[in-house]
């Protein structure tokens, strides 16, 4: 009879769980926004998904935030006002909206 024993090796070490954003985290990324730091760097930075930053710009989370920010963004750079471009975040459609395709076999 063949004896097969189980060997007990240790479970690979699960990563630890990336924190989650906070309302002072929203306030730096937009702030960091405004500074045109890049996002690869926010990504490296607060270890989140892309997904979570596009959350606090489109005010999914923490809607307050943007208002808070650009209060804190004019105290801390007031030469910088004048400069930078407060605008909200604007999604870019990836697909031709259908009404700009044209009708090739409209009349047949």
């Amino acid at each position: 009879m063949l004896s097969v024993t189980l060997s007990q090796e240790p479970a690979a070490a699960k990563p630890a769980p990336k924190p989650l954003l906070k309302e002072s985290d929203a306030i730096d990324i937009w702030i960091a926004r405004w500074l045109r730091v890049r996002r690869k760097d926010l990504l490296a930075r607060y270890q989140c998904d892309p997904r979570r930053l596009y959350e606090i710009w489109w005010g999914e989370k923490f809607p307050a935030s943007r208002q808070k920010a650009l209060k804190l963004f004019e105290e801390r750079y007031p030469g910088l006002i004048d400069r930078v471009d407060f605008g909200t975040h604007r999604r870019i459609p990836r697909a031709v909206p259908p009404e700009l395709q044209p009708g090739l076999f409209d009349g047949m």
